[in-house]
């Protein structure tokens, strides 16, 4: 695949925090398989961030969703069934070493973008919590 090809995968997850795992690791793969191992250990922790975030607080099921821009965007998003916002993030020097509470704080100082939109992209009201990454 050219590396100015955009491309968009999805992985629909039950409502368990087993599945950040399992996000997790798919993410490392296809950000690999697609030569973007420079990205690998940032994107993982938002990716990790957003979809704990989404399974924590919700009770239904959620997905990831990861793809690449043909301009070098790479854009992670979590998908959950609550349309209500997320709380806004709170700086880390606020949070410390507390244990909750530092998601999207982290997810701000790492990302080069991010935000949140409703969505009823899978058939069920919800929203979609999502950061970017300059592939490049």
């Amino acid at each position: 695949m050219p590396e100015n090809e955009s491309w968009d995968y999805t992985l629909y997850i039950p409502n368990d925090l087993r599945a950040v795992t399992v996000c997790r690791r798919t993410l490392r793969l296809i950000l690999t398989l697609h030569g973007l191992i420079g990205l690998v250990d940032t994107a993982e922790l938002l990716a990790t961030e957003l979809v704990s975030n989404a399974v924590r607080h919700t009770k239904g099921p959620a997905a990831l969703r990861v793809r690449r821009t043909a301009e070098g965007v790479v854009w992670i998003g979590a998908w959950d069934t609550d349309p209500e916002p997320p709380d806004p993030p709170r700086p880390l020097e606020q949070v410390g070493e507390q244990e909750e509470g530092r998601g999207l704080g982290l997810v701000v100082r790492c990302a080069d973008y991010w935000g949140w939109q409703p969505s009823a992209r899978f058939g069920d009201r919800g929203k979609f919590v999502w950061c970017e990454l300059a592939a490049a």
